[in-house]
């Protein structure tokens, strides 16, 4: 309801998840432009650089959508408790886990992979990526930027 007393009408689809959906886009964008470049020039290390960037905001967008991160700025936080001690504590550090485990992932991917060639490339770049977005979580748990919305006042 809203102050006039109105019931509220739930908001559709795209309009709840529009930012998730225009940065998937964006991401495969610059994926199918990639896939048609040459690495090796100005424009194809770009994408190929753009692939990773925009990798981490989609998963800067949904990540933080659904994991919690107890004392991060970044993440929402966790509203209902669970009874059980582990359970709880692995929903309090769901992001961290998240992205640890992910980030594990690509690391693996990565050393499999020809780290000159030109997917090997990206995902050494993505890992990059994995290791910023990992330490941006864990950094804003105990240190402030005075004057900044995300940060604990």
């Amino acid at each position: 309801m809203t102050s006039t007393g109105v019931p509220r009408r739930k908001a559709g689809f795209l309009k709840q998840h529009g930012l998730s959906l225009t940065a998937i886009l964006i991401l495969l964008s610059w994926i199918a432009l990639y896939r048609h470049s040459d690495p090796k020039t100005h424009s194809g290390s770009y994408f190929g650089n753009a692939i990773a960037d925009w990798t981490g905001v989609v998963v800067t967008v949904i990540a933080t959508k659904y994991f919690y991160e107890i004392g991060s700025a970044e993440s929402r936080q966790p509203g209902r408790r669970f009874r059980n001690r582990v359970i709880e504590t692995i929903r309090q550090h769901s992001l961290t886990i998240f992205l640890g485990l992910t980030g594990a992932g690509w690391i693996l991917l990565y050393i499999r992979m020809d780290s000159g060639g030109k997917w090997g490339q990206v995902v050494g770049n993505i890992v990059s990526e994995w290791t910023q977005l990992l330490g941006l979580v864990l950094l804003t748990k105990r240190l402030i930027e005075e004057k900044s919305k995300e940060s604990k006042q």
